[in-house]
């Protein structure tokens, strides 16, 4: 067994994970930083996200404005305490960015351009084009270089983190080109690995987003946040779920049924009048929980459009002209044409709904701190919470580099705080029982179960019964499947009896932690007896402030659905009111 000794191992390298390594690095050049990743860090998902990163630069926002517009967009289920801390610190890593080298859009005069993205009533998002996280990844990705003490380790898959007597002493992974399993010792672990949208068939994510993080927090002890709260973009091409950016609708493209109607004023997104003003063009703005909600209500109707894939309305951005086009949006243009055979520039895109994003996540407090001792996450994965039951578009890339460097802040306190060595004995037994569950993989012969299958069947479930509008029924059906699900994934044997670049072996491995998680979703869901954000219950139609102005925390049992609790929502400065996205912005 080969040990790896160092002060923070870092499990992921994407924008989160890039940005706690080079805090880490600027911290305390003598620190030995580990940066653990499944996947070369330009291939992260990072670079996937096309809008943009919100903080206030202009003179007609403010941090109190979007700080409201935080708060109301996830529906008060945001701890605003956070939420304060994070609109507080983002401008200086957005600014801190640009020095690094990433190229925001401009103004005429130089200044740093911003376009509208929705639930936000002040244009605040800060664009590269619509190829924002791609730039943002790799001005991180280049900066990180300049720190010799930031040692990468690509091509690794995490199984387990080592814990002994309540704390964290680092994890174990395997090394894909030899198959043989490593052993990370660290002082501190950052977890940044990213969401778990994969558990479902329909979305935006790639294939390497599978919530190995998440799980790997879970299954130590830590409980899933809000896991209830998977939010849907209601752009995504309906053949492959690609993602066409918010920026689509934030530079002024229209969403029409299949009468040509912009059905969106039909659910309290406008349009916007005032007296001596026009009509402005920016329903489609609404925060995409609504967007997402609207669609399926016009699809109930029978008011959206049939297409091989599925129903779809239309995202039309004709009026906008092959100039802006090419000059905001030439990414989308190219995934348009390259995907679907749509020119945006001469006819309208199909699209709908599509899974996006996980509010939910791993439990860490305002430092990235989890309740595990040595533990921090940041990112996607983890659930601190600033997105509520409803994250606004442009708020997590911001959410990456400010809590990325908080993670990196938060384990240099606890590493100054005094080393803590753990029972080398128990956690030599921890890395043994890793390699065992390993090696009982290899000992079934394939064929017993079938990876695919399961993983099918999984994603059909969630689909089904944990989509945008749901019910107790199919969320007790749901439940009782991916109960099922679990138990059979013990049957799963491999067929790829080989060691070097086993896909087989971490398809298998990926597939738990997709289970882990999907189980946690349904369970919480199933729990929320009312209708907030992103988690919608048509037999419990009415948000229930008395009963759920709360967080689920999602415990794992061992061979058993996970056990709920609940924790306060932090309150301090916005009560709980109504969602209005009717009146005039700006």
């Amino acid at each position: 067994m080969v040990t790896i000794r160092t002060d923070v191992a870092i499990l992921g390298a994407g924008g989160a994970g890039l940005r706690a390594a080079i805090a880490l690095a600027e911290s305390d050049p003598g620190l030995r930083i580990a940066l653990i990743s499944k996947v070369y860090p330009m291939r992260s998902h990072t670079c996937a996200a096309e809008g943009g990163a919100a903080g206030v630069i202009k003179a007609d926002d403010s941090l109190e404005q979007h700080f409201h517009d935080t708060v109301g967009g996830g529906d008060w289920l945001s701890d605003q305490d956070a939420v304060e801390y994070f609109i507080r610190e983002a401008p200086g890593e957005l600014v801190q960015l640009e020095r690094w080298g990433c190229p925001w859009s401009r103004d005429p005069d130089g200044s740093v351009a911003v376009r509208p993205f929705g639930g936000m009533k002040i244009k605040r998002t800060w664009y590269a084009a619509d190829k924002s996280g791609f730039h943002i990844l790799h001005t991180l990705f280049q900066t990180s270089l300049k720190h010799p003490a930031i040692e990468r380790f690509d091509e690794y898959y995490a199984t387990d983190l080592l814990v002994d007597d309540g704390r964290c002493h680092g994890l174990t992974a395997i090394e894909m080109r030899s198959g043989q399993l490593r052993e990370f010792r660290a002082q501190a672990v950052i977890i940044a690995a990213g969401g778990a949208g994969r558990m479902f068939r329909f979305t935006t994510n790639g294939a390497i987003k599978t919530g190995d993080g998440m799980a790997l927090a879970y299954r130590a002890g830590v409980p899933l946040k809000d896991m209830e709260f998977v939010q849907y973009h209601p752009t995504g091409l309906p053949n492959t779920g690609i993602l066409l950016t918010e920026g689509c609708r934030g530079e002024g493209g229209i969403l029409v049924n299949r009468s040509g109607y912009r059905y969106l004023q039909d659910y309290g997104m406008g349009p916007e009048t005032a007296p001596g003003k026009p009509v402005l063009k920016t329903m489609e703005l609404g925060p995409r929980d609504r967007l997402s909600q609207a669609f399926w209500h016009e699809m109930k109707k029978g008011n959206t459009i049939p297409t091989p894939w599925g129903e779809c309305v239309l995202l039309d951005m004709r009026h906008l002209g092959e100039k802006l086009i090419d000059e905001r949006l030439p990414f989308v243009r190219e995934l348009s044409t390259s995907y679907l055979g749509k020119d945006p520039v001469t006819e309208p895109i199909p699209v709908r709904p599509v899974v996006h994003y996980m509010m939910g996540g791993i439990d860490t407090d305002i430092g990235a701190a989890t309740p595990l001792a040595g533990l921090f996450a940041a990112g996607e994965c983890a659930c601190v919470s600033i997105n509520g039951a409803n994250r606004l578009g442009s708020n997590s890339l911001t959410e990456i580099l400010v809590f990325g460097r908080r993670a990196a802040l938060s384990a240099v306190e606890y590493l100054r705080s005094g080393p803590r060595a753990g029972n080398e004995r128990a956690l030599t037994a921890r890395t043994a029982e890793a390699r065992e569950r390993i090696r009982r993989l290899f000992e079934i012969t394939g064929g017993r179960v079938s990876i695919s299958g399961l993983r099918s069947e999984m994603m059909d479930t969630m689909e089904e019964h944990a989509g945008i509008y749901r019910t107790g029924g199919g969320l007790a059906q749901a439940c009782a499947r991916l109960s099922e699900l679990r138990e059979r994934h013990a049957g799963i044997g491999l067929n790829d009896r080989t060691n070097v670049y086993n896909t087989e072996l971490l398809q298998a491995l990926e597939l738990k932690s997709m289970l882990d998680c999907a189980e946690a979703v349904a369970v919480s869901a199933q729990a929320r007896t009312e209708s907030r954000g992103a988690h919608q219950r048509l037999d419990f139609v009415e948000r229930d402030d008395d009963k759920f102005l709360r967080h689920s925390l999602a415990h794992h049992r061992s061979g058993q659905p996970p056990r709920i609790e609940y924790r306060d929502v932090v309150v301090t400065k916005s009560q709980p009111g109504v969602r209005d996205y009717s009146g005039d912005k700006k």
